[in-house]
């Protein structure tokens, strides 16, 4: 009789519980949101957030200088690039307007246009007319383009030349043999005669004239002090040959850029050959890899952090904070590298 009761009593009580892990489960549940917001006196939250979760939370990089590869196309084909003719996408002229038009609302001062090679699109029209815009709509204090210098004309500075602060021509050697085992060479054309002729119609149509060379496994023993004194660009950046997975390295690439790559020690005899340069700009793998803001064609930004280039969502879907955040930008390291420095054609001291 005892043992009955004592059963009853045993079943009501684990009813009671039960009722009770319920109510409790539903009132932590309907609690959830809030997730601690209101923290007990004397209590911090040690645990580990995810990381994709602290991106969010982190105010975004602000898009100071910006790299828009509007285009993968190209006529060369150096073997090292690491930004290859994966697609032959190009947006719409107006779409891109807008999109440069969200990054000077997202505070862009320096726009650089890129490719590929910028001149292939319309004949040098596409991005002399974002030139144009940029200079003369948004107002940009820095306007500037990376060529290969191959299909500029003299007409296109007589058209943009007043609207453009900076060209930066792609020059890895002297040596025209050394061009050709490179791949920076169409047809018969001299790229080293081309660059003195681009030098010259810059002199004359009051473009900042700058180079930018790719120094790898057949150039890193040249001595190039006589040559770049002698054009005397404004700057002359110099960046140690870089794998990227999927682009110049790995199974699905476009290059094979292993044979290209040199030592850090490699690299540092070359700039030691070449510290008297005053507008010398070196770049090592480690300043470069984090510290561009590089957009794509279809204006997502390109987070390099992992080896290879990991698109965000375009700034044209959800807006320039949002795809930012995912940029994996390094704005210590932008800055580190002098990445802001006299950019305006206004506030140089050239002599064209």
């Amino acid at each position: 009789m005892q043992l009955a009761v004592l059963g009853r009593l045993l079943s009501v009580g684990r009813a009671v519980l039960a009722a009770l892990r319920g109510r409790l489960g539903a009132l932590c549940w309907s609690l959830a949101p809030l997730s601690l917001s209101l923290p007990l006196p004397g209590w911090r939250d040690s645990a580990p957030r995810p990381e994709r979760e602290q991106e969010w939370d982190d105010a975004p990089p602000t898009p100071t200088s910006v790299n828009y590869h509007f285009t993968r196309q190209c006529n060369y084909k150096c073997g090292f690039c690491f930004h290859t003719a994966k697609t032959s996408f190009v947006l719409p002229l107006e779409e891109a307007k807008r999109g440069l038009a969200m990054l000077k609302e997202a505070g862009m001062e320096k726009i650089n246009f890129s490719g590929g090679e910028p001149f292939l699109q319309d004949k040098g029209e596409f991005v002399g007319k974002l030139v144009q815009f940029c200079k003369q709509e948004l107002e940009l204090p820095s306007v500037s383009i990376v060529s290969n210098g191959s299909l500029i004309r003299k007409q296109w500075f007589e058209k943009y030349g007043e609207y453009l602060d900076i060209l930066a021509i792609s020059c890895d050697s002297f040596d025209e043999d050394v061009n050709i085992l490179i791949g920076r060479r169409q047809g018969k054309k001299n790229h080293v005669e081309n660059l003195h002729k681009l030098r010259q119609w810059c002199r004359e149509h009051a473009v900042a004239f700058k180079i930018n060379s790719v120094i790898n496994r057949f150039n890193v023993e040249e001595d190039m002090n006589e040559q770049i004194k002698a054009l005397n660009p404004v700057r002359w950046k110099v960046f140690q040959c870089l794998l990227i997975e999927g682009e110049n390295s790995g199974e699905d690439a476009l290059r094979e850029a292993e044979k290209f790559v040199i030592s850090d020690e490699d690299f540092d005899r070359f700039l030691d050959r070449h510290k008297d340069v005053s507008c010398l700009v070196p770049e090592s793998n480690q300043k470069m890899r984090d510290s561009y803001l590089i957009l794509d064609e279809y204006m997502r930004f390109l987070n390099c952090r992992n080896g290879r280039k990991e698109p965000s969502k375009s700034i044209l879907d959800v807006g320039v904070d949002a795809a930012i955040k995912f940029s994996g930008f390094d704005e210590k390291m932008f800055l580190r590298r002098g990445g802001k420095y006299v950019w305006s054609k206004a506030d140089m001291k050239l002599d064209w």
